[in-house]
């Protein structure tokens, strides 16, 4: 039986383009939000000229550094910048130093209860009724003690109900101050404006793709395979971001380098790694994946597997799935029928990151 093809795009590309992203975040962006940094180095490339250069922060192993430099006497709104998109287990860490850094951090520390109930009235979690009001004043207060975490959310907010103007200040004050979500948000807020500005959102995510946020990893690769913002598409480029994302748990990625190995196209071509990185992104949940992950264990004569990835994939939505299914079914005795529903009905995608 012959795989699927990839699905053609109006511009002559075979790669599979996802839909816009939403500025919403989501399971993968919370585990991508707590990374701050990257192991990669690149020189800038020649499509972009960010305004500033992206600035790797540590915090110090003790008060003192070892050329002899005290770090108690950094003044403390050079440290509370320093700080400001750190988390609640940096801040505590850096709390510890010494009593000077202790006392400059502590509205930051009060930043992250209120970023907590801020999410707690935003979801309706922790006991308590969903509050948008209540929410967006706690994120607004958290904002004002400088962390750059509530300015994010809070431009959520706003951007959500409307409010773009407030919202894209909110993330333009949070890029100043390096966090690579604020800066994602607001390339996709260039990106959705109306114009668009592709050029300047491309700029924004290029930043934070190279702070090691991969949802900009995963944007950036698609303007630069589908050219928005730049002079032409550069395949070679977007797959290497592609690949980059993936490796940070991305499964959208995962499943579009599945394909460029696939085919060849930025990638040396490769079936090994194809097929390795399509049961990466099946195994986490993306329905097309696991809808091609079954077309490949069917034609290698594995019914059992393959009839379990596309049950999986029919109940994703992958409508196409399902008549490949039911033809395997009808090859399979009761028991395995059986066995496969109850596969199906326990199954539970694996952490992205994992």
């Amino acid at each position: 039986m012959k795989r699927r093809p990839w699905p053609f795009r109006s511009n002559g590309s075979r790669l599979s383009a996802l839909p816009s992203p939403n500025i919403n975040g989501g399971k993968e962006d919370e585990r991508a939000r707590r990374q701050r940094s990257t192991k990669f180095t690149t020189l800038t490339p020649s499509w972009i000229s960010p305004s500033r250069q992206i600035q790797s922060r540590s915090i110090p192993s003790s008060s003192t550094s070892k050329d002899g430099g005290d770090f108690t006497a950094l003044p403390y709104d050079v440290l509370t910048k320093i700080a400001a998109s750190f988390g609640v287990g940096d801040l505590r860490t850096a709390s510890l130093v010494c009593k000077p850094w202790c006392d400059a951090l502590r509205p930051l520390r009060e930043a992250m209860m209120l970023l907590r109930w801020g999410k707690r009235f935003k979801h309706g979690r922790g006991g308590v009724r969903p509050n948008l009001d209540k929410a967006l004043d706690s994120f607004l207060k958290g904002a004002a003690r400088g962390s750059t975490l509530a300015m994010v959310d809070a431009g959520l907010v706003y951007w959500e109900s409307g409010n773009k103007d407030k919202a894209m200040a909110l993330y333009h004050k949070a890029s100043a101050l390096g966090d690579p979500a604020g800066k994602f948000n607001l390339g996709v807020a260039y990106l959705q404006a109306e114009p668009a500005n592709a050029k300047e959102a491309v700029r924004w995510f290029y930043e934070s793709a190279m702070a090691g946020y991969v949802r900009a990893q995963y944007q950036l690769a698609l303007c630069l395979h589908q050219g928005r913002g730049l002079e032409r598409n550069d395949m070679q480029e977007a797959a290497k971001w592609y690949l980059k994302a993936a490796e940070g748990g991305y499964v959208r990625a995962m499943y579009n380098v599945s394909l460029c190995y696939s085919f060849g196209e930025g990638l040396r071509q490769c079936h090994r790694l194809a097929r390795k990185w399509m049961k990466r992104a099946a195994d986490r949940g993306h329905a097309k994946a696991q809808f091609e992950h079954g077309l490949a264990l069917f034609s290698e004569g594995d019914l059992f597997k393959a009839v379990v990835y596309l049950e999986l994939a029919t109940r994703a939505g992958e409508t196409a799935a399902a008549h490949v299914k039911n033809v395997i079914l009808q090859r399979l005795s009761e028991k395995s029928r059986d066995r496969v529903l109850v596969l199906a009905d326990n199954w539970q995608a694996l952490p992205s990151g994992s």
